[in-house]
């Protein structure tokens, strides 16, 4: 999947929790899920949840600590759907 679809499937995903709509409508790779976003610990959960049943994939508690900025998501994606 290229990086540009990567994006848009993670900003479906993200939607619904986001609390900064300007950061949210200029969400680039470095954009960060809690900072940028205002995305709180338990929706962050819920997001880590709706990415595991899109991609069919597991992200363990370790690679959840990584997961903080849409580019993190993305490499966690890829490397799990390869």
């Amino acid at each position: 999947m290229a990086n540009k679809e990567l994006i848009q499937v993670l900003t479906t995903i993200v939607k619904p929790y986001v609390q900064d709509q300007d950061a949210f409508e200029h969400i680039t790779e470095e954009t960060d899920f809690i900072n940028d976003l205002k995305i709180n610990s338990a929706h962050l959960i819920d997001v880590v949840l709706d990415i595991e049943d899109h991609f069919d994939i597991t992200i363990e508690n370790e690679e959840l600590e990584k997961m903080v900025s849409v580019g993190a998501a993305m490499a966690l994606i890829a490397e799990k759907t390869k």
